[in-house]
């Protein structure tokens, strides 16, 4: 039986903006569809490992997650403001390659993807409210299981969206000055979200 109230919250979570969405979108504009495939699925399958992670020792990891909470949200917004950098610096049409490729810059890959998911606190978030909403009481590990793959396979397709965005908006941008315009306001699209986290954290403490 299809949960719909699963599938609302991971879909809704899934495509509103955060750091993924913001650097998949950027992704598609600097470097296409095809090659930001890796990076949608290192945060799917990324995402899809933390809830079957935490659903398989819901108790342990709270607890531990409880502790080092502070440290991972400020490790995630020092990384969120490297990626920041990083995109400000993004390679224009002019450096590219032969193959139309950006210089020395390469997109996102999967396991550095993945790897992201582990700082991004807004990925937290989802993975423990989809766990304690929607883990049936007394569920092991098939139940952590199905629930980490339902994640995954409503994750992809919404974050796609955006990197399809980007990608649409390659011609768009192909002006070196209009493409750098962008590529700093997403840098400071990320900036500006590391810093109103880390602010939010401090402050609710």
């Amino acid at each position: 039986m299809i949960d719909v109230p699963l599938l609302s919250y991971v879909a809704t979570m899934s495509v509103t903006p955060g750091p993924n969405n913001l650097m998949l979108a950027a992704s598609g504009v600097n470097f296409g569809f095809r090659r930001t495939l890796p990076h949608m699925l290192g945060v799917s399958f990324g995402n899809g490992f933390q809830v079957l992670l935490v659903a398989s020792a819901l108790a342990w990891v709270m607890g531990a997650l409880t502790r080092w909470r502070l440290a991972l949200v400020l490790v995630g917004c020092v990384y969120l403001l490297w990626l920041a950098w990083r995109q400000a610096h993004a390679a224009q049409p002019g450096q590219n390659g032969q193959n139309g490729r950006s210089g020395g810059a390469k997109p996102l890959g999967f396991l550095g993807a993945a790897l992201f998911q582990w700082v991004n606190p807004k990925g937290w978030m989802m993975v423990f409210n989809t766990v304690l909403l929607f883990l049936p009481r007394g569920g092991g590990w098939a139940a952590a299981l199905s629930l980490a793959a339902v994640c995954i396979v409503i994750n992809l397709p919404c974050i796609a969206l955006w990197a399809v965005i980007g990608d649409r908006l390659r011609q768009r941008l192909a002006e070196p000055r209009v493409l750098r315009m962008f590529n700093y306001t997403m840098a400071f699209l990320l900036a500006a979200t590391a810093v109103w986290i880390a602010i939010d954290e401090a402050f609710s403490r």
